[in-house]
């Protein structure tokens, strides 16, 4: 089997068919397909192939465009609230955005975001949705929140694949040289440095959600920055640790270490540092992935929630808001008169959306950028030969243009058997665009001839064990934070109303993380609740 460079497998899409590993092999068929994602409805939104005008109205209160993460949120918040006038329209056919997930007869799997780190005691939104979930089973003598074992990351977490073996953990230690570590060393106490910061408020440097992070000059001075750049100014010139530092770049936001903003390659690493022993937080995972507090925040929204509604068209006026939608399920154009709208969908749909912007939209809504990501779940008959470390949750490539896989049985305690890999693919080019289309463009045989040429020498045999892959593909995956773009005046604008039309998403914060879109989207809601003059009391004052 051929292994492909990283060159290659970023720039090699078209041409796959080279590669020494097929979709099929003798003797035997793996089965699967290129699910979910329906783009040839959402495109008609770019297209400009619109059916009519609508053909039923109703009155709602408050219409919830979009249940990912965001819109989900927003929609809890209404509900301990005690507030249930809304509805939330959604385009695909399930919920939870790019924290979707699905299930076959060996384990439920995620189709995107798979795990939420331990949130700080002070992060209450987070902690209450948790403590909602299952995930908490108590409190401490201190009153801090005691996690479910089954849902903290089970050992063996980590592994990286390097010189044809695995190696606990993601740094590659094997023959490192005394300035590789120094290098390391030199990160790390840097990284220790600005989670240990406060500023004249007593606010840390970098903070989950940012919103409570300082804004101080000091800190700001850094999103001028790329990460590559700001690693030459610290002299970290390493080639491993550059790879480490990079693969947390890809791992969070889709982007190289030049496409990323300092500012948000030392959040990645600094953030969630607690102080005291300079330890990062433990992950929370479920087979699922996110998928798991997806389903508690459906299950909350239940009928309300409206599944393959393709919006057409919100007008903010006066008086409300008007939402046209198409409806699949039925096949007409429906329209809401609302008093109030969330749009909680990704920035570059407001101004095909939203009536006002079509014909002259902002600046700030170009200035937002995606990266577009693969992820494909391989189902096997067995666990896969390897030399070296044991199967962990999260097995890591070096060298490879891919993130590797997190197992998604991992927390099941069963480490023998079929099992369910999800394998993570961001397309880190330069220009958004043409990934896009290249990645649309690629067949299902050929993301398999890919993940197995990528996945192959790190696990001989493995085509013999594959019985299906399915892959999931995400045009829009995630906003990069591209340097100069976190603390710009456009991401600012980004969340302001327009009138009763209120935002909410992970890319108000330049992030695309789970504690970014819980807080947007809750912020959405309570400003929605004082312009109906609702008393509440809010999760996001201190």
């Amino acid at each position: 089997m051929t292994r492909l460079t990283r060159r290659e497998l970023l720039q090699g899409l078209a041409g796959l068919t080279a590669v020494s590993c097929t979709g099929h092999p003798a003797g035997r068929t793996i089965g699967g397909s290129i699910v979910g994602g329906d783009h040839s409805l959402g495109h008609r939104i770019r297209d400009g192939a619109w059916p009519g005008a609508p053909q039923r109205r109703e009155q709602v209160g408050v219409a919830i465009l979009g249940a990912g993460i965001a819109g989900l949120s927003a929609a809890w918040a209404l509900e301990r609230a005690g507030f249930r006038d809304y509805v939330v329209l959604e385009l695909e056919d399930e919920p939870g955005g790019t924290a979707r997930y699905g299930s076959n007869p060996v384990s439920a799997y995620p189709w995107g975001a798979h795990y939420v780190p331990v949130p700080a005691p002070s992060n209450r939104p987070l902690v209450a949705l948790l403590e909602e979930g299952g995930a908490i089973t108590g409190r401490d003598a201190q009153q801090r929140p005691v996690y479910a074992e089954q849902v903290l990351c089970r050992d063996p977490q980590e592994r990286v694949f390097f010189r044809g073996e695995w190696y606990e953990g993601l740094y590659p230690r094997l023959a490192a040289s005394t300035e590789d570590l120094a290098q390391l060393a030199s990160f790390e106490k840097e990284m220790r440095r600005w989670a240990a910061w406060r500023d004249d408020e007593g606010r840390r440097a970098f903070a989950v959600p940012r919103s409570s992070g300082s804004a101080a000059p000091e800190v700001r001075e850094l999103d001028a920055l790329s990460m590559a750049a700001y690693m030459e100014r610290r002299g970290w010139s390493s080639p491993r640790l550059r790879w480490f530092v990079e693969y947390g770049c890809r791992d969070d936001f889709g982007a190289a270490l030049g496409q990323t903003s300092a500012w948000a390659g030392v959040h990645y690493f600094a953030a969630r540092l607690e102080e005291a022993n300079g330890e990062a937080a433990e992950f929370l995972t479920w087979p699922e992935g996110n998928g798991r507090l997806v389903a508690h925040l459906a299950g909350l929204v239940g009928s309300r929630l409206r599944t393959r509604a393709l919006v057409g068209a919100v007008d903010p006026g006066r008086d409300g808001v008007d939402v046209t939608y198409f409806d699949a399920a039925s096949g007409k154009v429906a329209g809401l008169r609302v008093a109030q709208a969330i749009f909680a969908l990704p920035r570059f749909l407001a101004s095909r959306l939203v009536v006002p912007w079509r014909e002259s939209p902002p600046p700030h809504l170009a200035e937002t950028v995606y990266g577009a990501w693969m992820v494909a779940n391989i189902t096997l008959s067995d666990r896969p030969a390897a030399r070296g470390f044991p199967l962990a949750w999260d097995n890591v490539l070096y060298d490879s243009a891919s993130l590797g896989y997190v197992v998604a049985t991992h927390q099941s305690g069963r480490d023998h058997g079929a099992t369910v890999l999800t394998y993570y693919l961001p397309l880190t080019d330069e220009d958004p665009r043409k990934a896009r289309t290249r990645m649309l463009a690629t067949t299902w045989e050929d993301w398999v001839r890919l993940v197995l040429a990528d996945l192959g020498p790190a696990h001989p045999g493995l085509r013999d064990l594959v019985e299906r892959v399915d892959v999931y593909l995400w045009g829009h995956a995630m906003v990069r934070p591209r340097p100069g773009f976190l603390w710009s005046e456009a991401l600012a604008a980004n969340a302001r109303p327009l009138g009763r039309l209120h935002f909410a998403h992970t890319d108000l914060s330049g992030m695309a993380l789970f504690e970014e879109a819980q807080y947007w989207g809750i912020h959405a809601a309570e400003a929605v609740m004082r312009e109906r003059k609702l008393a509440f009391r809010s999760w996001l004052s201190s």
